[in-house]
């Protein structure tokens, strides 16, 4: 009779890179609604950086990647874009926003921070990734440190080796094969099962742990545009304070995960993850500048407007390829894809420096959401807002069901929203719900048993005040 074969481990998820572009819009399709040509234009961007990283050498440095900038009003899924792009793995990426930055000379942050962030996302992720790749055995040296602590070793003594054998333990450390040596080991055993099952979770124990760093010193922080590896000042300070150990009680679990971290850190390669993560930025590295409408500002004018024509000065460079400084080392930005968004309400793309605007060849325009758009929006994503309010409502043990006519319904009150005010887009549907959900989740506790059905009469009925006063449907929807 032959064995099972082991199952096999589940397959690692790709790179954003290297998913083609058909599946990378299917993937952003689960959760966003129309704009199929900012998905399109994306997923080609995206997924010319895997092309790229297939030619010969010496075009390789040659092909830069196609910028984007996408146009549309507030609420059509712009941001959503970003958020959905940064939960597919592999790829470095920061989204940052564009009103926080401040010309030089000003107080604020300068346009090279971003690229910084990148490299800090990157140093997460990499490490992330070592970590998993060890962790089996880091669990396991932990949970050997914890039984050690449990089973303290017995005092050494002098035995003949013509008359003792030896046994190798499940740390793998041989042992002699005296009877009290075997009863230790099976105790050990014992141990080690109540360990895995949870059985002893209840129980404290005195560990003696390094502390992760001292108290301000990630604090100290080197001037902007001087965090060079040379001027790392908090790791310098760091390596100047003696080392020191702290004893503390804990419960099993709590010191089991303080003992894995410790591990994890003791087996991982900073250095190698640091060199990963510096090629990744620069090969691989996706910046998303949103609200980049909101630093275009009329030509010759004094105030607080005055540097927002020096900020888009700042970000030409980065944008078109310059050397900026890190803690980590020099980056190289040619080869970095950045996403830019805006409104564009009070501004035109246009008004943008002319340099910039040759920095981002692509313009996509997204399209303003419809009623038809809305009522998808509320049923075809995984996380569509009726689910979530389904969920919500669930935790209590309660249902909630929401029937076509009352998706309908509120569809129809959120585009009448938008149509008479400001319009704010797929956001109207969240103002909408919660004025709908409002005296159910208030009165839920009480009504744990019920079952609730969202109908067209039964969204009329509860959003009618509010629909039909203006004031109210001014300051509420």
């Amino acid at each position: 009779m032959t064995e099972p074969e082991p199952a096999a481990a589940p397959a690692p998820s790709p790179w954003l890179e290297e998913l083609p572009p058909r599946h990378l819009v299917a993937e952003l399709d689960r959760y966003i609604i129309g704009q199929d040509a900012a998905k399109k234009a994306i997923a080609i961007a995206v997924r010319n950086r895997w092309r790229r990283a297939q030619a010969p050498d010496p075009l390789r440095e040659e092909i830069t990647p196609s910028n984007i900038i996408l146009i549309g009003p507030t609420g059509v899924g712009k941001t959503e874009v970003a958020r959905r792009l940064a939960r597919l793995a592999g790829a470095p990426f920061v989204k940052v926003e564009a009103s926080k930055f401040t010309e030089v000379g000003y107080v604020g942050r300068d346009a090279e921070s971003m690229v910084r962030d990148l490299v800090d996302a990157a140093i997460t992720l990499v490490r992330a990734e070592r970590e998993d790749e060890v962790y089996d055995e880091a669990a396991r040296r932990a949970d050997e440190k914890l039984l050690d602590i449990l089973l303290p070793s017995p005092p050494a003594t002098t035995l003949d080796p013509a008359a003792a054998g030896f046994v190798v333990t499940a740390s793998g450390q041989a042992a002699p094969a005296t009877p009290e040596a075997e009863q230790r080991e099976r105790s050990r055993e014992k141990l080690r099962a109540m360990l895995t099952d949870g059985s002893m979770d209840d129980r404290e124990v005195e560990i003696e742990v390094t502390p992760p760093s001292y108290p301000g010193l990630d604090m100290v922080q080197p001037p902007q545009g001087m965090e060079g590896p040379e001027m790392n000042f908090g790791e310098w300070l760091r390596d100047m304070m003696p080392k020191r150990r702290k004893r503390r009680l804990l419960r099993l679990p709590d010191a089991r995960r303080i003992l894995l971290d410790e591990e994890l850190r003791n087996m991982v390669d900073m250095d190698d993850v640091v060199d990963e993560s510096m090629d990744r930025v620069e090969n691989h590295g996706i910046i998303f500048i949103d609200e980049i409408d909101k630093i275009v500002g009329e030509r010759a004018t004094a105030g607080p407007d005055v540097s927002r024509e020096g900020v888009q000065r700042d970000l030409l460079p980065i944008v078109e390829g310059s050397t900026v400084q890190t803690r980590y080392g020099y980056i190289r930005t040619e080869h970095i894809l950045f996403i830019a968004a805006g409104a564009f309400h009070a501004a035109k793309p246009s008004d943008l420096i002319p340099e910039l605007q040759g920095r981002f060849p692509i313009r996509v325009e997204l399209t303003p959401l419809t009623e038809a758009d809305f009522v998808r929006i509320m049923t075809e994503p995984e996380n569509a807002i009726t689910k979530q309010y389904q969920a919500l409502v669930a935790a209590e043990g309660a249902e909630l069901e929401f029937t076509t006519e009352g998706i309908a319904e509120v569809a129809r009150i959120a585009a009448l929203a938008n149509d008479r005010m400001e319009n704010i887009g797929a956001r109207r549907l969240h103002t909408v719900m919660a004025s709908l959900m409002e005296d159910l989740l208030y009165n839920l506790p009480d009504q744990a048993a019920s079952k609730t059905v969202m109908d067209g009469a039964a969204v009329r009925e509860r959003l009618a005040r509010v629909v039909n006063d203006d004031d109210l449907r001014r300051y509420i929807l």
